[in-house]
C-alpha cells in the first residue's frame, strides 16, 4: 500500500509543477506582448516618460518659485504699506507734540498765573489746530482746572487726579505720554452733546505763581477719528489683509473689528504681537496660518501690525494654479506630438536600413549596407563597407559643399556699408572740420562709429531689432547732415518689437532707396517715416516716404531678378533684403511694396516674432529656425 501512495504523490507533484510552468510561460508570453519590441515604440515611450517627468518637475519647480516670489512680493508690499502708514501716524503724532511744545514753551513758560489769564492764548492755539484736536486743558497738581479750550464746563463727578493720563504725567515728568483711545469724560459742551473719542497727550509742566513754582499737567486731547480714518483707508485699500494698532504692552488702539472684539465675537493675538520686534513673522492663531508684519511707531512704542491670512494668498494663486495646469497640459500634449514626430524621424532610417538587409539578401546591390546581426550579414557588410565609406565620404563632401555654397551666397547678399556712402560721409566730415564746424563733425564721426559697430556686430548676421533700428537711425542722422535736413525723419516704433531678432542690415538699404529715389530731389520738404509694430506672432517694419513713387508697371518686378525693375538701380537693395530674409525665415516672409506715382512709397518688412535670446540667435545663425 505504501508504493502506490508514493507514486500518487509524485504524480500529483509533477502535475502541479507542470501547471505552474504553464502559468509561468503564459505570463511570460503576456509580458512579452506588452513589452515594446520595436525601436520606434521604445524611443517613443522613453522620450515620453523622460519628458513628462522633466516637465512635471519643471512645472512644479516653476510654480513653487512663482509662489515664493508672489509671497515675497505680498510681504514686501505689506512692509512698504506698513512703513508708509507708520510714517503718516508718526507725522500726525509729531504735529501733536509740536502743538504741546508750543503751548508749553511759548506760552505757559512765560506766563505768571497769579496775574495773567491763559484763556486767549489757549483759545487761539486751539482755533489754529481744531481740525485735529478735541480740546486743550491745563490742570493744577491737585486736579483743579486752570484753563481749557474750547470753553467748556468741567463735570462735577470727574476726578482728574485719578485719570491714567494725569498719574502717568507725574510718574515720568520728563516725557510726553500718549493714552489709549477713550471717551472724553471731563467736560460738558453745551453746543455739542456727542461723545468724543480721544487719545490724550499729557505732560507735567512747571507753573509760575508770582515767582513761586508749582506743578501742573497740560492735556491735549487728539481726535481719535484722525488715526481711525487713516487706518480704515489702509484696510479698505487692501482686501487680502488688515492692519491694527496696539500699545507696546498689547492694549488695543485700533482694530477694524474692534466692536466684535469688545463683544467677544472676534479674537486677536494682541499679546504675541506686542512681543514681536519689527519684522515679518509666520504664526498660527486659532488654527489659521497667517503672515504678520510689525512696525513700531517712534516715541510712543505703539505697534502697527499687518495680518495676512495664508489662505488669502492661496485664493489669489488659484487662477495661477489653473493656468499652470493648463499650460502643463498643453505642453504635455505638444511634447507627445513632438515625441511622435521625433521618434518617427529617428526610427524611420533604422527601419529602412533593416529593410535594406532584405533587399541585399535578395541581390539588390544598390541598397545601403547595415552592419550587424548574424555573422554572415556582418561579414557581408564589412566586405562592402569600403564602398559604403566612399559613398558616405562623397555625400559628406556634397553636404559641406552645399553648406559652403549657402554661406557664400548669404555673405554675398549680406550688403555692408556702401563705399560711395562712406566716401561722401568722410568728405563731409573733412568739409566740416575745414569749416570749423567741429560739433557737427564730432556728431558725424560718432554716428559713423556707431554705424560701423552695428554693421560689424562681432561678425554676427542675426542681431536684435533694437540694434538694427539704432543702425538705421545713425544712418539717417548722417544723411540728414549730408543733405542739410532736406527731409524730415519720423519714428513710430513699438518698444515691444525691440527685443526680437532680425537679419542684419535690412532697414538701411530701404531707407537709402527712400532718400535717393524718393525724397532727394523733391521741390518741397520730403518726409520719411519708419514705423514698427507687432501683430500676433509677426513683426512689421514699414518705411514710408512721400516721394515720387514707383510706376505701376515696375512694381511686379521689384522683388525679382527681372532687369526691367532696376534700370536706375533702385531695385537691387530691395532684392538683396528680400532674399536674405527668406533665406533665414522662409518664403512666407520678406518685403511687400506699395506705391503710387507722386503719392509716395511704402515698403513693409515682414518678420517672425522671435525673442532675442542667445539660443535663438545661434540657431538662426546656423539656419536652424525656419518659419515656413
Amino acid at each position: 500500500m505504501e508504493t502506490p501512495t508514493i507514486l500518487a504523490m509524485f504524480s500529483k507533484n509533477n502535475s502541479e509543477h507542470r501547471h505552474l510552468n504553464t502559468n509561468r510561460d503564459y505570463l511570460k508570453k503576456y509580458l512579452l506582448k506588452l513589452y515594446p519590441r520595436t525601436i520606434q515604440s521604445i524611443i517613443l515611450i522613453s522620450f515620453t516618460l523622460v519628458s513628462s517627468v522633466c516637465m512635471l518637475f519643471l512645472g512644479m519647480s516653476m510654480y513653487q518659485r512663482f509662489e515664493g516670489r508672489s509671497r515675497q512680493m505680498m510681504t514686501d508690499n505689506s512692509l512698504l504699506m506698513l512703513s508708509r502708514t507708520t510714517d503718516s501716524i508718526e507725522d500726525y503724532l509729531r504735529r501733536m507734540r509740536r502743538i504741546s511744545d508750543a503751548m508749553y514753551y511759548d506760552i505757559i513758560k512765560d506766563m505768571d498765573f497769579e496775574s495773567e489769564d491763559l484763556s486767549s492764548e489757549i483759545n487761539l492755539l486751539y482755533e489754529a489746530n481744531k481740525d485735529n484736536l478735541v480740546s486743550f486743558a491745563l490742570f493744577a497738581s491737585n486736579g483743579d482746572l486752570i484753563s481749557a479750550a474750547p470753553i467748556a464746563l468741567q463735570k462735577e463727578m470727574a476726578n482728574v487726579t485719578e485719570q491714567n493720563w494725569f498719574t502717568t504725567a507725574f510718574n515720568k515728568m520728563e516725557n510726553l505720554h500718549f493714552s489709549t483711545p477713550h471717551v472724553q469724560n471731563l467736560f460738558m459742551d453745551e453746543t455739542d452733546y456727542r461723545y468724543h473719542w480721544v487719545i490724550s497727550l499729557s505732560r507735567a509742566v512747571d507753573l509760575n505763581y508770582g515767582g513761586k513754582p508749582r506743578m501742573g499737567v497740560l492735556l491735549v486731547d487728539m481726535n481719535y477719528e484722525t488715526i481711525q480714518q487713516m487706518l480704515e483707508g489702509v484696510n479698505q485699500a487692501n482686501s487680502s489683509q488688515y492692519v491694527y494698532l496696539i500699545t507696546g504692552n498689547g492694549q488695543l488702539i485700533y482694530h477694524p473689528k474692534a466692536e466684535q472684539i469688545s463683544l467677544g465675537i472676534h479674537d486677536e493675538n494682541f499679546a504675541q504681537a506686542a512681543g514681536y520686534d519689527d519684522g515679518v513673522y509666520e504664526e498660527s492663531f486659532e488654527g489659521e496660518k497667517r503672515i504678520v508684519v510689525v512696525d513700531t511707531v517712534s516715541y510712543t512704542g505703539w505697534k502697527l501690525v499687518s495680518v495676512t491670512p495664508v489662505r488669502n494668498f492661496y485664493l489669489g494663486m488659484k487662477s495661477t494654479r489653473y493656468f499652470v495646469i493648463l499650460v502643463a497640459a498643453l505642453t504635455g500634449l505638444a511634447m507627445i506630438i513632438m515625441n511622435q514626430l521625433v521618434t518617427w524621424r529617428v526610427t524611420e532610417p533604422l527601419l529602412k536600413l533593416n529593410e535594406s538587409i532584405k533587399n541585399m539578401e535578395a541581390g539588390n546591390s544598390d541598397s545601403a549596407i547595415y552592419i550587424g546581426g548574424t555573422y554572415e550579414v556582418e561579414h557581408l557588410g564589412k566586405t562592402l563597407q569600403r564602398s559604403l565609406d566612399e559613398i558616405n565620404r562623397l555625400m559628406k563632401d556634397i553636404v559641406i559643399e552645399q553648406e559652403e555654397k549657402r554661406k557664400s551666397e548669404l555673405d554675398a547678399l549680406q550688403s555692408q556699408i556702401n563705399p560711395h556712402f562712406l566716401y561722401n560721409t568722410l568728405d563731409s566730415i573733412v568739409w566740416m572740420i575745414e569749416g570749423e564746424h567741429y560739433e557737427e563733425a564730432v556728431f558725424m564721426i560718432t554716428q559713423l562709429a556707431s554705424l560701423f559697430r552695428v554693421s560689424l556686430s562681432k561678425g554676427r548676421t542675426i542681431i536684435p531689432i533694437e540694434d538694427e533700428l539704432r543702425h538705421a537711425e545713425n544712418y539717417m542722422n548722417i544723411q540728414k547732415v549730408r543733405f542739410k535736413n532736406a527731409f524730415v525723419m519720423n519714428y513710430e516704433i513699438d518698444p515691444e518689437i525691440k527685443g526680437c531678432l532680425t537679419v542684419k542690415l535690412i532697414v538701411q538699404p530701404i531707407l537709402e532707396n527712400a532718400i535717393y529715389y524718393g525724397v532727394k530731389n523733391m521741390d518741397e520738404d520730403g518726409e520719411i517715416t519708419l514705423k514698427g509694430y507687432r501683430k500676433d506672432d509677426d513683426i512689421f517694419i514699414e518705411v514710408i516716404d512721400n516721394g515720387y513713387g514707383i510706376p505701376s508697371e515696375k512694381l511686379p518686378y521689384l522683388l525679382t531678378e527681372d532687369k526691367r525693375a532696376s534700370k536706375n538701380g533702385s531695385g537691387v537693395g530691395l532684392i538683396n533684403v528680400h532674399k536674405r530674409i527668406q533665406l533665414r525665415f522662409g518664403d512666407s516672409y520678406g518685403l511687400h511694396i506699395e506705391s503710387e506715382p507722386d503719392e509716395g512709397t511704402k515698403v513693409t518688412i515682414h518678420l517672425p516674432a522671435i525673442p532675442a535670446t542667445e539660443e535663438n540667435r545661434e540657431m538662426l545663425e546656423k539656419g536652424g529656425l525656419r518659419y515656413e
